[in-house]
């Protein structure tokens, strides 16, 4: 590629574990639910060594940023919250790590804004307070990094029990379209990250987005190069109409999920953007965990955009 300009690094639904102890009272909701899902499956497949492996593997390869698109947690306690903060403290600086939550991260009412409350730095836009704020409107943020643009939406609420979908909601819908548009005439190379995937179908009718028909409608009029979304714990390719011409949307397996599984093993995207706007050039390469989950390997690249 031409003068490389930027290295963004894309993990999702990290599902930090293991589940801490949980009173009687906390397992009082749907929390149960989780609860035995958890010890059913995905406590047989999610590993925090996985995880590591990925990040060390991330600073080998020197990315500029890195984008973490929900589920951090599993069922939302307080004590999983905390150490999720603490956990992104060891991940990266404000600066270079940016966060949108996922379903899991608003698993029961209340828990989004004890999340958003802790997470704070990781999910504030540049012009945001620089404390949190009761009531605070926090999506969609943006973030400038060089001449990448990051736009962080949420689609983050607490469902009934055995239900997983998001909502994409007609007011930040409208600001989003203003942040991209106002990104694409200051020439920056616009990245949206949300949870859910925003395609029709690529999820089960109980795990869907809400929303996907106006979030598609702001992609086609405001403008976007890229679109990162996590939820599904695979690693798919999906375009969206955009502004001037089609945009990748990209998902990707879960940062913890070992070998052995029914879904991929961990992996992260890695993109490197350059070129100029009316010209960028967008690489992308995945790696993933190695058959015996020693390490991590590179699984090849495409060029998604010109």
């Amino acid at each position: 590629m031409s003068h490389p300009m930027f290295k963004l690094a894309h993990i999702s639904d990290v599902h930090l574990g293991p589940l801490p102890r949980l009173s009687i009272r906390e397992l009082a909701s749907k929390r149960i639910t989780g609860f035995v899902n958890w010890h059913r499956n995905r406590r047989k497949h999610l590993f925090g060594d996985t995880l590591d492996l990925l990040l060390d593997d991330i600073k080998a390869k020197q990315a500029d940023h890195l984008a973490v698109t929900g589920d951090l947690v599993n069922l939302a306690s307080g004590m999983e919250i905390q150490t999720a903060a603490e956990w992104l403290k060891t991940v990266g600086d404000p600066l270079h790590t940016s966060v949108v939550p996922g379903n899991h991260d608003a698993y029961v009412p209340g828990a989004y804004e004890k999340a958003m409350r802790s997470w704070y730095p990781y999910v504030k836009g540049d012009r945001a307070p620089a404390e949190w704020q009761e009531d605070q409107r926090i999506f969609p943020y943006l973030r400038i990094r060089g001449q990448v643009a990051l736009v962080g939406c949420s689609t983050a609420v607490a469902t009934p029990p055995f239900a997983a979908s998001g909502f994409y909601s007609s007011r930040q819908a409208r600001e989003t379209v203003n942040i991209l548009r106002a990104a694409g005439d200051a020439g920056l190379f616009r990245v949206v990250m949300i949870h859910h995937p925003p395609i029709r179908g690529a999820t089960s009718f109980y795990k869907r987005m809400i929303g996907i028909r106006r979030f598609a409608a702001v992609i086609s009029t405001g403008g976007a190069e890229l679109v990162l979304h996590g939820h599904t714990h695979l690693n798919t390719l999906h375009w969206l109409r955009g502004h001037t011409g089609p945009v990748p949307v990209v998902g990707i397996a879960s940062a913890s999920q070992g070998v052995g599984g029914l879904k991929p093993r961990a992996a992260y995207n890695l993109f490197t953007i350059a070129g100029r706007p009316g010209a960028w050039e967008l690489k992308a390469e995945r790696y993933s965990l190695n058959d015996n989950g020693s390490g991590v390997d590179p699984e090849g690249f495409d060029i998604l955009a010109t």
